[in-house]
């Protein structure tokens, strides 16, 4: 039997899972988390169990007795999305209806074309550019049916992610370099171009908060998050340069992505080719409305900017000190 308060998160050592995991449990939440080739037992509040995501057997046996299933698992450096994505997805849609539990799903706009273009509602029409976002217009597909059978679905989408834990991001990976003094920041889409960065603390809170108020979810939910939009490209890029500066005394240059370096090694390195799959959203300003979560919840969670990258740069140690201790 389901516990109101008991959680199983998938990708709880990524960026957005680890968040969410922490969130819940900071929240009274029961926490659980599957991780290949974990020590079984509780670790900072959270019940590790060990197996695989790919392993439907083990999703079901981790899902047991779960209100929640939040399914934040992704393959490492974009590597197998093709073989991976839809059979984890699967697994755990399978483990939700088996419990009557209701599945979260972090969005991405990458599910979204540029007829959808510029400003994206939760109903903007799915027509992707990409082969990730063909997968992730399939992965919500497959959701909705899911809910139409009874599953309750809650989809939270959000822009660029970045925060204290360093994933495959392009905070992380394209404009500093985790566990590096910063010495230059990357220009990575065109001059005056806008682009939305979305604070994973933030994206975390608003999924909490939503979970808290489920009973009054429609049973496909989705919701978009404004996070931080840079309006010219020149905002995040500066507020990286004042942390360091006041900091470490030394203000870091500006220098344009060297995305001729991806073309080079895309046929060499699989992260490489992802990353430039996507370079379209560096290219055509896309902005996420968030009025229906605003409506919802009365607001956004928003942590301001400088404070969000302050803490993002210390927890990659990129500051030149211990990563510093960030509070959810």
């Amino acid at each position: 039997m389901a516990r109101d308060d008991t959680v199983l998160v998938l990708g709880a050592t990524g960026g957005i899972g680890g968040e969410v995991a922490r969130q819940l449990r900071d929240a009274g939440w029961q926490v659980r988390a599957l991780k290949r080739g974990a020590v079984e037992g509780r670790e900072d509040g959270i019940t590790w169990l060990a197996g695989d995501a790919m392993d439907p057997q083990a999703v079901m046996k981790a899902a047991e007795g779960c209100a929640v299933i939040v399914h934040a698992v992704n393959p490492p450096g974009y590597r197998g999305w093709a073989q991976l994505v839809l059979p984890m997805l699967d697994n755990t849609i399978a483990a939700a209806k088996a419990e009557g539990a209701t599945l979260v799903l972090p969005g991405t706009v990458y599910n979204f074309g540029p007829d959808a273009f510029p400003l994206l509602t939760e109903d903007s029409p799915q027509h992707p550019v990409t082969r990730k976002g063909a997968i992730r217009v399939e992965m919500e597909r497959r959701l909705e049916e899911a809910s139409r059978g009874g599953t309750r679905v809650l989809i939270v989408r959000a822009g660029d992610f970045f925060g204290p834990r360093p994933g495959n991001n392009w905070f992380s990976q394209g404009l500093v370099k985790a566990g590096r003094p910063v010495k230059a920041v990357s220009d990575l889409g065109r001059p005056g171009l806008g682009h939305q960065w979305s604070y994973l603390p933030d994206v975390a809170r608003a999924m909490v908060e939503l979970l808290a108020r489920r009973d009054r979810l429609e049973p496909f939910a989705r919701f978009h998050m404004a996070g931080h939009w840079d309006a010219d490209g020149t905002r995040m890029s500066g507020a990286i340069r004042q942390v360091v500066a006041r900091r470490t005394g030394a203000v870091p240059r500006v220098s344009a992505f060297p995305w001729w370096l991806l073309t080079w090694a895309s046929p060499f390195v699989t992260t490489f080719r992802e990353m430039r799959e996507m370079r379209y959203l560096w290219q055509t300003p896309v902005q996420m409305d968030n009025a229906k979560l605003v409506a919802f919840l009365g607001r956004e969670p928003h942590t301001p900017l400088d404070e969000a990258v302050e803490a993002a740069l210390d927890g990659m140690g990129s500051l030149g000190a211990a990563p510093a201790a960030v509070a959810a």
